[in-house]
């Protein structure tokens, strides 16, 4: 399965995607993580190169676009090439 899949199952849930898939959660002001796994009803998702996760209903999780993905990955290097801790 692609983690450009998200269409509804018969649950009316999206398929989980694929491990490690870059995944934006729009009820967190589209914050971009890695899919991590189900957590009940939920997906885990952790930021891009780690740190806490966080959940998120199905229904709020999206494939990120490839200029979402370079932001947060552009975001976390310059966070990390003037010493703050991530």
């Amino acid at each position: 399965m692609s983690g450009e899949n998200v269409s509804p199952n018969a649950m009316g849930r999206p398929p989980a995607p694929v491990l490690g898939a870059v995944m934006v959660d729009t009820s967190r002001q589209d914050r971009v993580g890695e899919f991590r796994g189900r957590s009940g009803p939920y997906w885990a998702i952790r930021p891009l190169g780690g740190g806490i996760e966080w959940e998120a209903a199905p229904e709020h999780v999206r494939p990120a676009s490839p200029m979402e993905r370079l932001r947060a990955e552009n975001a976390r290097r310059n966070a990390r090439s003037r010493g703050e801790a991530l």
